[in-house]
């Protein structure tokens, strides 16, 4: 299965003997729950769930996807000094990264203090005051999880899916797959290849989404994007978790987040030294 949506060119691969007509009907249960995602969570629409909270303040029945997504959020606000928030939608549509990428920079405002806009106690989130709810450091990860668990229930054991780089892994026979690791200055080349098996591998680089001085992580505190970094890789179990990681380790060193959570990584640094974890499982290119 190929094909785009939220944005990004996905490539599920089934590896299990199936028919062209169950392979039709997965399809199509795939893109119904991806339409369902997209509209509770997608920044980029008007008649999204959290669209509906920038406009209106008071308390919302979140859905049940929400638990993991915004129980790991209230958890990195804390680790990462709140440098890892899901209230940065008004700064990046700020910045230019908007509905329409329109790429034209306004009066940037720190965004809201956790405790300032939200109370979260799943299942209810009270909005304070109007705020843009972003949850891309940690959503496209999430939701090849949840599609993951879609093909699962249908009784798929062993696939692999490939959201724009987020990639989920499952084997019964515990076979691993081989990564290419982007080169973070050139997009034609790889800095190593990394093995995943029965897990996620989840990459970030500031060469991608990026626009004018920013790119696709903004920091909330300082207002730019970190530059120190280059590019950044970890494997984990779970998509949500390699994903949001990816995003923390532009912020806080490692051992912070090993105290909280399993997960392998690599950070490659602006001069393009690296520092990788004792376990993360790739061949890196000399």
């Amino acid at each position: 299965m190929e094909f785009d949506a939220i944005g990004t060119h996905w490539n599920i691969h089934i590896h299990d003997k199936i028919s062209d007509e169950q392979t039709s009907d997965i399809f199509k249960l795939v893109m119904d729950r991806i339409s369902v995602y997209d509209k509770h969570y997608s920044r980029f629409r008007d008649d999204s769930l959290v669209a509906e909270m920038s406009r209106r303040t008071g308390e919302y029945a979140l859905p049940d996807d929400a638990k993991p997504l915004f129980d790991l959020y209230e958890k990195l606000y804390r680790l990462t000094n709140g440098s890892v928030t899901p209230l940065i939608g008004n700064l990046l549509s700020d910045a230019g990264y908007d509905a329409t990428y329109s790429l034209e920079t306004k009066q940037l405002r720190t965004p809201p203090k956790w405790e300032d806009a939200l109370e979260y106690a799943f299942p209810r989130l009270a909005i304070k005051q109007p705020v843009l709810i972003d949850v891309g450091a940690a959503g496209k990860g999430y939701l090849v999880d949840i599609v993951g668990g879609l093909l699962e229930n249908q009784g798929i054991t062993s696939f692999t899916i490939n959201a724009g780089g987020d990639i989920l892994q499952k084997d019964a026979s515990g076979s691993m797959i081989r990564v290419g690791l982007e080169h973070p200055c050139d997009s034609t080349l790889a800095i190593g290849v990394a093995n995943i098996g029965n897990e996620s591998i989840c990459g970030s680089a500031g060469n991608r989404r990026a626009w004018n001085q920013f790119h696709h992580i903004l920091d909330p505190h300082s207002l730019e994007s970190p530059r120190h970094i280059a590019a950044v890789w970890v494997i984990a179990k779970t998509g949500l978790l390699a994903d949001a990681l990816t995003t923390c380790l532009f912020f806080v060193e490692p051992e912070i987040l090993e105290k909280e959570f399993a997960f392998e990584y690599l950070i490659v640094y602006a001069d393009l030294t690296m520092r990788a974890s004792s376990k993360f499982n790739a061949e890196i290119f000399s």
